[in-house]
């Protein structure tokens, strides 16, 4: 009783506008109570005169006072306390079904009431003889979900035939001769297997854990390589351009000194040239003069000295500018004094012309080039530089899409985890073998009496020496697929595209190159085949093979399908192409037979 008047004086002393309990409590004339602060908030912002509660109006506004009995009882009930909030039960709370003003959060249902109780009201519970003996458990919202609905008694049975809840009634009715144990026993066993359950996740949540570690690891692998290859490759480039820069200055030096060399040597022969002109001019105004002399005497006193013509300084002028050959007038003399020399006829020369010739007045120089010639090296250098950076930078490119992140990603241990990467293929006519018949899906492969010339055209992707077939699909990263076959035997193989179609028996047949890797099956044995090496298979024969694939983690599977799943055998390896299916049937000598792509549903 005392814990229900302290209910009904919460409710009573609860101001009906802030829904708190009373502050500093005054009554309106119509005899409802409020907070003083909220009646006069809600009248002046109203700016009517009323009572929230019963909408009476007031004229004038009242004047208003504290209510001290109830501020009195406000501070009493305060200072005996109410229950608090977190007690009552909420929305998704299970109440008190015996609480009546108030409903409290129920502690405990009963299994035998049917009815949920706060733990004052559950207390009975703990002390009366009878009801110690009732099943009390967590509190539970639908009750009525535990009442069998045909015979209306508590389902405390279980049928193990049915997979369901019922009463001890449905056990003799109903569920007659089914597997029946009591709803405790099977609880039991259950949560024995939940714990089972629970060790499972805990486990794979170590290993997530370890895995997600892994990969953080991996992560920060990745950037700090990826930082450190961007830097030294920087660097590199950032020396090769300083050397480049380097040689450019070094050539520039040496061109400037070898210009000013050359550009001296010429100033100096082209001086002395100019030289040689004004003595010769000077000379030949003095022969000019002499000519003009009329003493004979005075003249051939003056004609040795002044007849005799000094060598030239630069006799080479020619090859030292490149031309080693002398005018047309030149050679004409040369050779004329080479017929007279052989002839009998007398010169017609005197003893002084006989002396060595003059320099030629019209020396031809050809075009030079000069340092055309570096040019040409820079060029030839330069397009060296780019036939290798274009060369290298391929394999720079190659080098950046071969950097993968391998996630690990475990092998499916069922065929249900396998079927989930199942892959449906159809069979590519233009590469099939012409003695190979292709079922209407493209599906089925059958070794024929007669080659399918009228249906098959002319293709280069076609076998010509063998019967085989590749996939029109090729093979995504991860995936499943299965053939079921029949006759003497089949070669079911992956292989690269650019595997030959025709010549040798190695450069075209699946497994025996390094292009394809293929499981031969017969009736009585396996093998497997790559590279022209072959590796004993044992395991149970089928006419089905699964075959699993994950190529960028190099995994190559092969098993046997009957009732179970079966291991023959595992590749690891790294593909560095897209794969495609195949199929190899034996010739109709060796038996024939057919392979199909099974389908699955």
């Amino acid at each position: 009783m005392a814990q229900k008047r302290v209910q009904l004086h919460v409710e009573t002393f609860t101001c009906l506008i802030c829904l708190d309990l009373l502050k500093n409590p005054v009554t309106v004339p119509c005899g409802h109570s409020y907070c003083m602060n909220c009646i006069k908030r809600f009248w002046d912002k109203k700016n009517i005169y009323s009572c929230p509660q019963c909408r009476t109006t007031f004229t004038p506004r009242p004047v208003l006072g504290k209510n001290t009995i109830l501020a009195d009882l406000v501070k009493e009930l305060k200072k005996n306390g109410p229950p608090a909030d977190h007690l009552y039960a909420g929305p998704e709370d299970v109440a008190c079904d015996v609480c009546t003003e108030g409903k409290l959060k129920a502690l405990k249902s009963c299994l035998v009431c049917m009815v949920s109780y706060c733990e004052k009201h559950l207390q009975p519970h703990y002390h009366v003889a009878q009801l110690k003996k009732h099943k009390l458990v967590e509190p539970c919202k639908n009750l009525q979900d535990y009442i069998c609905p045909h015979h209306d008694e508590v389902m405390k049975m279980f049928c193990r035939t049915d997979q369901q809840c019922i009463c001890y009634l449905c056990s003799v009715d109903e569920h007659k001769g089914h597997d029946t144990v009591s709803a405790e026993t099977e609880r039991t066993e259950r949560q024995r297997e939940v714990k089972g359950h629970q060790q499972k996740i805990q486990r794979r949540i170590q290993d997530t854990e370890k895995d997600v570690k892994l990969l953080q690891q991996e992560l920060s692998a990745i950037i700090g390589s990826a930082d450190k290859a961007m830097k030294n490759s920087e660097k590199i480039f950032t020396e090769l351009i300083h050397l480049l820069e380097k040689r450019l200055s070094d050539m520039k030096q040496l061109l400037r000194s070898q210009q000013e060399t050359e550009v001296n040597r010429v100033k100096e022969l082209q001086k002395k040239l100019e030289q040689e002109i004004t003595e010769l001019k000077r000379k030949d105004a003095d022969l000019k003069q002499l000519s003009h002399t009329q003493n004979y005497i005075q003249f051939l006193h003056n004609y040795p000295s002044l007849s005799a013509l000094t060598e030239p300084q630069f006799p080479f002028v020619s090859t030292i500018l490149g031309n080693k050959s002398y005018s047309a007038s030149a050679s004409a003399s040369a050779s004329d004094s080479s017929d007279s020399s052989d002839s009998s006829e007398p010169s017609d020369c005197d003893s002084d012309c006989d002396s060595k010739p003059t320099k030629s007045s019209s020396i031809n120089i050809r075009s030079l080039r000069y340092f055309e010639d570096v040019t040409s090296a820079v060029s030839e250098l330069r397009d060296t530089l780019q036939d290798n950076l274009k060369k290298n930078w391929t394999n720079i490119s190659l080098a950046l899409t071969e950097v993968g992140v391998l996630l690990s990603q475990p092998e499916p241990k069922t065929r249900a985890g396998f079927l989930r990467h199942s892959q449906k293929f159809t069979l590519d006519p233009n590469t099939a073998h012409t003695q190979l018949l292709l079922s209407e899906e493209n599906r089925k492969a059958t070794v024929s009496n007669s080659r399918q010339n009228k249906f098959y055209f002319s293709h280069p992707d076609r076998f010509t020496h063998y019967c085989q077939v590749l996939s029109r699909e090729s093979l995504p990263e991860r995936c499943y697929w299965e053939v079921e076959w029949s006759g003497t035997g089949v070669y079911i193989a992956v292989a690269y595209k650019n595997i030959s179609r025709a010549g040798s028996m190695n450069e075209c047949v699946f497994g025996l190159n390094d292009k394809s890797w293929a499981l031969n099956c017969r009736q009585n044995c396996y093998e497997f085949w790559h590279n022209n090496i072959s590796t004993p298979v044992s395991g149970r024969q089928s006419s089905r093979i699964g075959v699993y694939l994950d190529h960028r983690a190099g995994i190559l599977s092969f098993y046997s399908i009957s009732k179970t799943m079966i291991l023959l055998h595992r590749v690891q390896t790294t593909f560095t192409q897209t794969l495609y299916a195949g199929l190899r049937l034996v010739g109709l000598l060796d038996g024939g037979g057919s392979a199909e792509f099974s389908k699955f549903n």
